[in-house]
């Protein structure tokens, strides 16, 4: 597994090894940009199946070095697909993709064929591993794609929107920052999930009876941001101003998937409640701030 030590991967691994899985991981001990590197890893490993979910995650970081994103998102899923088919031919090959690829939406769910229109260097990127993915399969490699959309949890940076009320509400409450919240567009809508529930959904893509193919991991119903806001207010003691702030502005489209295509394959559905997610999302931030250096 690459990216075994980034926010999916640390609950990915120990949810592998609870159902009986072995699990090899890799993370920044091996370089993905260096081919030689990620077919040595896989080579001596000699795996079953092969998650990638190394990345450059963040939209914004490939905003500020979109060539970076190319060589760590394409470069880097062509160095694993390669490696997979000269390394471990029979293994199964699982992609970590991004709801991302699909562009903006007006409200109705993506399913998977949906035409990819990707408009970040982060999602051209990953639209790119996507396609080649796709094409390594059609050569007779056994690869899973998994599109996921948000999805977020204990462990994940503030960098991505939820963890990062989260992170200033804790901020808050701890008294280490002015009871004022920075916001972005509170009106786009997403579809969120708890990292639990992927991480579900990705063990059960390694099933070889699941057919190869793209797979949304979703929970089919699009929330606006403001209630996502609303449900960590609720869960916080703090009581903030909300200010809008033009560096975290977005475009007030929507991006909903349709799981129906991994749900008929798999038997998968998410079990989280959202409430529940940013209750422990928030608790998980009190934490780091209370355990941060003075």
């Amino acid at each position: 597994m690459s990216g075994a030590r980034g926010f999916v991967g640390t609950w990915l691994v120990p949810h592998l090894e609870a159902a009986g899985h072995a699990v090899v991981g890799v993370d920044s001990d091996v370089d993905v940009c260096d081919a030689a590197a990620v077919a040595d890893s896989i080579g001596a490993a000699r795996p079953d199946a092969i998650v990638h979910l190394a990345a450059l995650s963040s939209v914004a970081a490939s905003l500020s070095d979109p060539a970076r994103a190319a060589r760590v998102n394409a470069l880097g899923t062509l160095h694993v697909l390669r490696a997979a088919q000269r390394r471990a031919p029979a293994a199964r090959v699982l992609l970590v993709s991004s709801s991302e690829i699909y562009g903006p939406g007006a409200g109705a769910p993506f399913d998977e064929r949906a035409a990819l229109a990707p408009r970040t260097p982060y999602a051209r990127a990953k639209a790119a591993a996507d396609r080649l993915g796709a094409a390594f399969a059609a050569r007779g490699l056994d690869v899973v794609r998994a599109r996921p959309f948000n999805h977020t949890g204990p462990g994940q940076r503030d960098e991505f929107v939820a963890s990062s009320f989260a992170r200033q509400l804790a901020e808050i409450e701890a008294g280490l920052r002015p009871p004022e919240l920075a916001v972005g567009n509170l009106a786009a809508v997403r579809d969120f999930l708890d990292v639990a529930d992927v991480v579900e959904a990705y063990r059960r893509l390694l099933d070889r009876a699941v057919p190869a193919g793209a797979y949304n991991v979703a929970s089919g119903t699009g929330i606006a941001i403001g209630e996502l806001l609303s449900g960590l207010l609720a869960a916080s003691t703090a009581k903030p101003a909300v200010r809008e702030h033009a560096s975290r502005w977005r475009p007030a489209d929507a991006s909903v998937g349709d799981p129906g295509r991994l749900r008929r394959a798999t038997g998968w559905a998410p079990r989280i409640p959202l409430a529940d997610t940013l209750a422990r999302l928030l608790a998980d931030w009190r934490a780091r701030v209370k355990d941060a250096p003075a």
